[in-house]
């Protein structure tokens, strides 16, 4: 078997793949949870019967398959897009430049966890096939845009390893930056306030008060405490949010019933209620070391509600279960003081047009020392008592 050539296919729907196959390379340890349920068969497999992706949704599925014989030793979660929204990564300066010269730069190719700005492992190899695994999808994507006269390929949110291993491949490797917090073993979140400035400390104490003060109970509800009427008052939060966002929600309606059928045990959901009714809540999904923030709403405002559901609660939840880090999710220089500090976050781009590959190469370098140097001045700005020398972001 080790002998036979490799063949890379393509996919247009994962009931075209055993989930037993995909999922022995999205979690090659089966013995561990998955670092991450994003690129894992059940949560892509939740985005396509919802809709979320699919038709009509710019976000069209052709799943990269790596067959060693009859066996698949690697896949990739790929779509066609016919726009950048939902990546997170932007490259609307890309695009304008594009279309500037002449090109067309829609439709392209993207690896990634749509609508998920979540680091995580996007060349997904059974154990012992990575370096030829992965050598074989990035060879499949460049020849695939190559031979459909695509503009671009793309890699989002993929981990600095294979960052580092496609730019050895050529690639353009793009650093960016998110917020996140770091859990060296805090016992409590007294202990984590103990390693803050005085200052700091008291304002966090301030603002939990003032949200835990709005009038009802705030629970975290996980697994078989989840009920499909939970997902009823969150899908009023999430419409709210994504329409003043981004003015259409990605997800639809449905995706929450398959959460609650498929992935309640990888979601964590903080509700605020009052009277019995839910008010506001939050979103995350567990991983094996990471607690990833994703979606937030309400229907009415308290003050510092939304810290203490997005942020703090996710703090507690992450010390209870020995969870090393949080991740907040995009933007946010206001999580900051939070305790979430700057931390470098990698994708990937390929260009087939020379010129142009060479021009993004050289504004990904003047960005990256860009970044760094903000990254810097904001860890001066850190709420972490300088006595103890902060956290690594």
């Amino acid at each position: 078997m080790d002998g036979c050539a490799l063949t890379v296919t393509l996919a247009g729907s994962l009931a075209e793949v055993a989930a037993s196959d995909w999922d022995a390379c999205a979690n090659p340890d089966s013995a561990q949870p998955a670092l991450d349920p994003f690129t894992t068969y059940r949560f892509l497999r939740a985005l396509e019967l919802s809709r979320s992706v699919g038709t009509g949704t710019g976000w069209e599925p052709r799943y990269l398959l790596v067959h060693q014989g009859d066996r698949l030793i690697a896949c990739a979660p790929m779509y066609v897009k016919s726009h950048s929204q939902g990546e997170y990564i932007f490259d609307h300066a890309f695009a304008q430049a594009y279309a500037r010269a002449g090109g067309r730069y829609y439709p392209k190719l993207q690896v990634a966890a749509p609508f998920t700005p979540a680091t995580g492992r996007r060349f997904l190899c059974r154990a012992g096939f990575e370096d030829t695994g992965i050598g074989a999808i990035l060879q499949g994507m460049r020849q695939i845009a190559q031979d459909n006269q695509l503009s671009s390929a793309h890699v989002t949110f993929c981990t600095r390893v294979e960052a580092e291993r496609a730019a050895e491949q050529g690639w353009l490797h793009r650093v960016t930056e998110q917020f996140h917090w770091e859990n060296p073993g805090y016992q409590c979140f007294d202990d984590f306030l103990g390693a803050l400035s005085s200052r700091k400390r008291k304002a966090i104490r301030k603002e939990r008060k003032t949200a835990q003060s709005f009038g009802g109970t705030i629970r975290a509800l996980s697994g078989d405490d989840l009920r499909p009427d939970h997902w009823d008052a969150f899908w009023e939060f999430y419409q709210d949010t994504g329409a003043r966002k981004w003015g259409t929600p990605y997800l639809t309606r449905r995706f929450f019933d398959e959460v609650q059928a498929h992935l309640r045990s990888d979601a964590l959901l903080v509700l605020a209620e009052r009277d019995g009714q839910p008010v506001a809540g939050a979103l995350n999904f567990i991983g094996r070391e990471t607690l990833f923030g994703r979606y937030w709403g309400c229907i009415e405002d308290h003050p510092c509600l939304h810290f203490e559901l997005c942020y703090y609660q996710a703090m507690d939840f992450a010390i209870a279960r020995g969870i090393a880090r949080v991740e907040a999710g995009a933007q946010g220089t206001h999580k900051l003081a939070r305790g979430y500090l700057p931390s470098e976050v990698h994708s990937l781009h390929y260009f087939p047009e020379s010129g142009f590959h060479s021009a993004v190469a050289r504004y990904i370098d003047q960005e990256r020392r860009a970044i760094a140097h903000e990254m810097d001045v904001m860890a001066d700005y850190a709420p972490f008592r300088k006595s103890d020398g902060g956290q690594d972001g």
